[in-house]
This record gives C-alpha cells, structure tokens and sequence, in this order.
C-alpha cells in the first residue's frame, strides 16, 4: 500500500528566493498539499517574502502564524527571527529559542517537527544555502519513512547546504530546479509511489 505524501518542507538560504520562486511558478492551485518554508533571512527583514512568491504561483501563500491551522493548497513561510515548527498534526507553532547553525528560523527545527509528526507522509526538500542547516533534519525524515530531496549543488548559488544534506542524508533524489517542481507534483499525486 503506497503513502500518501501532503507534507512538502522546505530550507534555503542564500539564493533561496530565486529557487522559491522557481518551484512555486511550477506547482498547480490544486496540488494535494501543504508547504511549509524556511529561508533564512535577518531578525529586522521585512515581511515581504510571501507578497514576492504570491506573484509567481496560484496557491495561497501566507507567514505561518502561532497556532495557525496548515491547510491543503497553501504554503507557510517562517517569520523572520522565529523558528517554525509543527506542533502536532495540522498545526503550526512559533518561537523564539535559540538559533540552530546560527539561523533562527532553522531549517532543522521545521525537518524535525515534520519527521515527528508527519512521518512517512512528509517530503523535506533542502535548496541553495552557505551552511549545513537541513542535513539533519533531513535525515530524521528518512528515518521516519519520509522522502528527501536536495537541489543539485551545480544549480545552487551557493552549494554547502546540499552537499552537506548530500553527504550526511542519503537523500532520495539530486534534482535542478527545474526538475523540482514536476517532481514534486508527481511524488504527491501519485501518493508516493
């Protein structure tokens, strides 16, 4: 019996906007799941993030917010300077404890939330980014049944994120950008298969 995959997370850092704003122009307003993204940006940037990726995709996109409920359809960015984290299925959760690879949010706080809470039915995705924040995140993915990928280092503007999740994760699937999206998809409406 295949799993049904409905939880996409993803991390990035330095180049990531670029990279977010190329899989959400390729995913459909009915894909059968929710997003939940890290990029890591300063405690004082602006709330624009989820404004920027709005233009490029159909989805809704909004800031993930203390108890906000996750929803089909819909991607969630972490504020900045606040760690994401799914506090039990279906929920969001927001604080502000202390930074994970000098990164608040973590990449690694949202992977790990996922893996706890979602299992096999998580996707965690690891993009462009100058430090090893997603590696073990992604590993408890793996290890709980869930699938990983990374964003191929040649394509990444900056490459240390993936090769590390490359060396410390064993992820599932190396892709370019332009694979991501339509990998995505198919993951997701085939339910894993």
């Amino acid at each position: 019996m295949s799993t049904r995959r409905d939880i996409i997370v993803i991390g990035a850092s330095t180049g990531g906007l670029e990279a977010l704003r190329h899989i959400s122009s390729s995913l459909s307003c009915d894909l059968p799941a929710s997003i939940l993204v890290v990029l890591h940006t300063s405690p004082q940037s602006p709330r624009l993030l989820a404004g920027i990726l709005q233009n490029y995709t159909s989805l809704g996109v909004e800031y993930g917010g203390h108890g906000g409920q996750i929803k089909t359809g819909c991607m969630y960015i972490a504020p900045p300077d606040r760690h994401m984290v799914i506090v039990c299925p279906s929920l969001l959760g927001l604080d502000s404890g202390p930074k994970v690879h000098y990164a608040r949010p973590a990449v690694d706080r949202l992977f790990e939330s996922a893996a706890r809470h979602y299992g096999p039915r998580t996707i965690g995705v690891v993009l462009t980014g100058g430090n090893c924040d997603g590696t073990e995140g992604l590993r408890r993915i793996k290890e709980a049944g869930g699938l990983c990928i990374v964003q191929h280092p040649a394509g990444a503007r900056k490459p240390d994120m993936p090769m590390s999740a490359l060396r410390g994760a064993s992820p599932d699937f190396c892709v370019s950008l332009e694979e991501l999206g339509p990998l995505l998809t198919r993951l997701v409406e085939s339910n894993g298969s």
